[in-house]
């Protein structure tokens, strides 16, 4: 097993890339950090590359990672430089970055959600482990949402996307396909003219599409809809957040009454 102490090692260097898209796509490959998310990769049979721990980590764990895969031993200064944190867990594995696309197949049943233009990775990390507990089938992250594989999304998806499927897309597609499966697709919308979440009835297949955290749902998606939902509002704030309320809605759609 290879010992690496130094930031300007060659490896450590390709490894801190990873934090950044542009390395991600260059190295095909991205970073899990702690050893919960590289266990959730273990039990999802993930392709690693690499695992590198300090030597405590090392010593605990090395048993049960995949046989065959390169391991290093790293110093707690080369951890907290991969993590970019002054508090790593110390273990690590770099792994094979999805290349999943659109697929029609991929929309014949179970439930959606659609991210539009959701720029902070912890709520689009949230929103895919939510919609891992809600029971959906898929997460797609359309024009102007975080990368689901930067290390803040990593982090907020607690391992979700192991357990289902994450891509990437054009919603306009997703959203003409479900059409012609004659398959609902909701928005979420801050208008009190809207439908009221209440009114939806549990779906075994169908998609839902939340928007910016700012500006809510494109327009020309939200004409595209079967109907925009409305969550009332019964205190004082202005609107609530937009994980809170994919979460609502998500869990709505999927029990039902």
């Amino acid at each position: 097993m290879e010992r690496i102490l130094s930031k300007q090692n060659a490896k450590v260097k390709a490894w801190a890339k990873l934090a950044t898209k542009k390395g991600r796509l260059e190295q095909k490959t991205y970073l899990l950090d702690g050893w919960h998310l590289v266990q959730e990769a273990i039990k999802a049979g993930a392709k690693f590359h690499a695992i590198m721990a300090t030597e405590e980590q090392m010593a605990e764990h090395l048993p049960d990672v995949p046989h065959g895969v390169p391991a290093f031993e790293i110093s707690k200064e080369v951890a907290a430089h991969i993590a970019g944190s002054k508090t790593p867990q110390g273990i690590f594995a770099e792994v094979t970055l999805p290349e999943k696309t659109f697929d029609p197949a991929y929309v014949h049943d179970g439930l959606w959600l659609f991210l539009d233009a959701i720029q902070d990775p912890g709520n689009v990390g949230t929103l895919i482990r939510t919609a891992d507990a809600a029971g959906f089938k898929g997460v797609v992250l359309g024009e102007g949402t975080a990368d689901a594989y930067a290390p803040k999304v990593v982090r907020a998806m607690q391992g979700s996307h192991f357990h289902l499927e994450v891509l990437q897309g054009d919603l306009n597609d997703w959203i003409a396909a479900f059409e012609d499966n004659n398959l609902p697709v909701y928005g979420s919308e801050l208008n009190e003219e809207a439908k009221p979440y209440q009114e939806i009835q549990g779906l075994s297949a169908g998609a839902l599409i939340v928007g910016n955290e700012g500006q809510g749902i494109n327009p020309e998606f939200a004409k595209k809809t079967t109907a925009n939902l409305y969550i009332p509002i019964l205190g004082q704030a202005e609107s609530l957040n937009v994980a809170v309320a994919g979460g609502i809605l998500m869990f709505r759609l999927s029990l039902g009454n």
